[in-house]
């Protein structure tokens, strides 16, 4: 089983088992913190893709470490401008492990047959004799003003 999930802006594709490098999250080394930001879900039977979450569904991680990652370096330039600026930056992450992918496995019972043929036959009697709905009227195209005729004055010499 798998699931994609969602946190410090990235989405990551995990199963049971993996170890996952995140942006830093809350929480001790040795304790288990559960993400409900779980976008998809999938086994060898099929996938369940969440509209934007799946309901009910969440991942399980143990905290294995919080660190800090390896050091980039940012470096900016104009040139010709004599502009240069070398700054690094160390970003603070969480190593995960994941101990449990929890689906929402809970199915509904199928939908009670309410109505019985003798009271839907009424019902599409019904909607068969409804008028349709009348459309709105085409927009007229709009007027076009004469050309202005110009006076033209002739000089009397």
């Amino acid at each position: 089983m798998f699931a994609v999930i969602k946190t410090g802006g990235k989405q990551y594709r995990v199963t049971v088992g993996d170890v996952v490098k995140v942006e830093k999250l809350d929480g001790d080394v040795g304790k288990s913190i559960t993400i409900e930001d779980v976008l998809m879900v999938g086994d060898d039977k099929g996938v369940k893709v969440g509209e934007p979450l799946v309901k009910g569904a969440n991942v399980t991680f143990d905290v294995l470490e919080q660190k800090k990652d390896k050091k980039i370096t940012v470096f900016k330039k104009k040139r010709r401008h004599n502009y240069r600026r070398k700054r690094g930056h160390r970003q603070e992450i969480t190593v995960l492990r994941v101990t449990d992918i929890a689906s929402a496995a809970k199915k509904k019972a199928p939908a009670k047959k309410a109505e019985t043929e003798a009271d839907a036959a009424p019902a599409k009697k019904a909607a068969a004799t409804k008028a349709p709905a009348k459309k709105a009227p085409a927009k007229k195209a709009p007027a076009k003003k004469a050309a202005a005729k110009k006076k033209t004055t002739t000089a009397a010499a």
